[in-house]
């Protein structure tokens, strides 16, 4: 069964009030089997536009991704981040059919 996975695009305006945010997904995304994949670090934006941070979290499944972002729990987190933060985020399925051959 393929994976699902949250991408985020995030620009924090205010790193003091986006923290609560940050530090509440923790328990959040347990509860749910998320664990991330990226979370910041270096990256180089060769086509289209960015944003300041990235983030990709691996769920157990798209149907639990989308779950998660449904939660009560979670809901109530986006409240706590959107004053200080404009955020893109999508869930997808992952893929796990047939790779490229090797060389």
């Amino acid at each position: 069964m393929a994976k699902g996975y949250w991408i985020g695009r995030v620009d924090v305006n205010n790193d003091e009030g986006y923290k609560p945010y940050a530090v509440a997904n923790g328990p959040i995304f347990k509860k749910w089997g998320g664990r991330f994949v990226v979370r910041g670090g270096k990256f180089t934006t060769v086509e289209g536009a960015s944003r300041t941070r990235n983030v990709v979290i691996e769920f157990p499944d798209y149907e639990t991704a989308i779950a998660c972002y449904n939660s009560p729990e979670y809901q109530a987190n986006i409240k706590v981040r959107q004053p200080h933060s404009i955020a893109d985020l999508i869930i997808i399925e992952g893929y796990d059919g047939p790779q490229p051959a090797d060389g």
